[in-house]
């Protein structure tokens, strides 16, 4: 299992290409990105956290093998790869918690 996790900067208009989260890394690499579901039944409610040691990527094998993953992932950057720069995270963790789970017990 390859741990880890690429998201790139997409073509979305920004007000300028120096951003903060690109800052926070190089300043700081841990970092943590969390994902939830919300429902409205709350049995369905999860997250999920993923620890790890971020890098930004603007070209070579890192940059292209994110590229490639999210391509494989997301039909519209196949159309319409984003430039980058891509952030690559080696994840070293990863906790959560499923109210379906929860309940079960």
């Amino acid at each position: 299992m390859d741990d880890t996790l690429y998201t790139a900067l997409d073509a979305k208009p920004k007000r300028s290409r120096d951003l903060r989260r690109l800052r926070n890394i190089e300043g700081n690499p841990e970092v943590a990105v969390l994902v939830d579901e919300y429902h409205d039944d709350w049995s369905r409610l999860w997250w999920c956290r993923l620890d790890g040691r971020a890098r930004v990527v603007s070209d070579g094998e890192r940059f292209e093998i994110g590229l490639q993953r999210l391509a494989e992932k997301y039909r519209q950057y196949r159309d319409d790869p984003p430039a980058g720069p891509v952030i690559v995270v080696d994840v070293t963790a990863v906790s959560g918690w499923s109210a379906a789970i929860e309940g079960r017990g």
